[in-house]
């Protein structure tokens, strides 16, 4: 019977938690869509690494996705038991919260295991594979980026470029380049352009031919006009070898050797996730306990609030280990203690063990 019962209700909850994940996941997706969309129309990202980057950010929001997921889906499917009636009527086949959480654990310990090893390795990996992207875009852009009539700016030095048209790879026509160093402003006018490799892996040029330079300081007579038949214009590469990373995207074993506060506060939120799977999975069975017929939706606003003040009490007490405020030997533990015992007081309430201590000893 227990056995038919585990089946029961970790079917339920699993098949909760992969709906609510699919909905979360593909409405934060699709607002990152966006904005990928609007990095690779201000040339910070190549078009062919869109989906990449998508598929990136989407490892990195499963960081987070799968307890809240986790959390909703239990109070959703012990929330609809409740209200058929089902929970009452395992109860009183004496079903408690602990033959709940014996499936429920099925679920939660390889949850709680993935979310740490996406927490630990797989989400400062991916960070810093976008950062890398955005690179490595800067380093590979060519005149083949630029858009015909379209202005372009930002990627080579600060330089503005304009061209009428595209004729080939790397080559463009009627072109028209601003630059400006110093309080002077260079602008070249000329009627071709193409990229040219240089010795120097950092180093490019931009050689324009059969044009004309005007090289001053704007609001002054002095400007000077040259006519030319070739002009290579050089500029350099970002580098990629050595990429300066914050601490959310340092490898954690390069956080547990460091001793700044920034990136002890970073390794206490990345130990902290999946122990907060943990703890949310606790106290969803007694919040999503509810009178049959109220609602399976009744408990889920309640649940939504402490979801919300959990995460918040998280990313202040990080905020505070940043600032000093908190010692490291405290670090986020006190959050999470607090609301695992929060999780047990409701345990306790709901199965009278109140009850039972404050009547023992005394005469029936």
């Amino acid at each position: 019977m227990l056995r038919i019962l585990d089946r029961y209700i970790f079917r339920e909850i699993a098949q909760s938690w992969l709906a609510v994940t699919m909905v979360l996941l593909a409405i934060l997706l699709t607002n990152q869509f966006a904005r990928v969309l609007g990095d690779v129309a201000k040339d910070k990202l190549p078009k062919d690494a869109i989906f990449q980057v998508i598929g990136l950010t989407a490892l990195q929001y499963l960081t987070l996705l799968v307890p809240i997921a986790l959390f909703l889906s239990i109070m959703l499917a012990l929330g609809r038991l409740y209200r058929d009636s089902e929970m009452p009527a395992m109860m009183a086949c004496r079903v408690g919260p602990w033959d709940i959480y014996r499936p429920l654990s099925w679920l939660l310990i390889p949850l709680a295991l993935a979310v740490g090893w996406l927490a630990m390795e797989i989400a400062p990996s991916t960070l810093s594979q976008i950062e890398r992207i955005g690179v490595e875009a800067r380093r590979q852009a060519d005149l083949a980026s630029i858009e015909p009539g379209r202005f372009t700016s930002g990627n080579r030095e600060g330089a503005v470029v304009y061209a009428e048209s595209v004729v080939g790879p790397g080559t463009v026509e009627n072109v028209f380049l601003q630059r400006q160093d110093e309080g002077s402003v260079e602008v070249v006018i000329a009627k071709r352009g193409e990229q040219v490799e240089s010795d120097d892996p950092d180093t490019r040029y931009f050689v324009l031919r059969d044009g004309r330079r005007y090289e001053g300081i704007p609001g002054t007579s002095e400007f000077r006009v040259m006519e030319f038949s070739e002009h290579g214009i050089p500029y350099h590469l970002p580098n990629v070898e050595d990429p300066e990373l914050e601490a959310r995207a340092k490898k954690t074993i390069d956080l547990v050797a460091s001793v700044d506060a920034e990136d002890l506060a970073e390794l206490h939120w990345r130990f902290g996730i999946p122990l907060a799977t943990l703890v949310l999975a606790i106290l969803a069975v007694p919040l999503s306990r509810s009178q049959p017929r109220q609602g399976r939706y009744g408990r889920l606003a309640i649940g939504l609030l402490v979801f919300i003040i959990y995460f918040n009490l998280l990313s202040a007490g990080k905020a505070w280990l940043e600032q000093g405020l908190v010692s490291a030997v405290v670090g986020l533990w006190w959050v999470h203690g607090l609301m695992l015992g929060a999780a047990l007081l409701l345990l306790g309430l709901q199965n009278g063990v109140h009850r039972r201590l404050f009547s023992f000893g005394t005469p029936a």
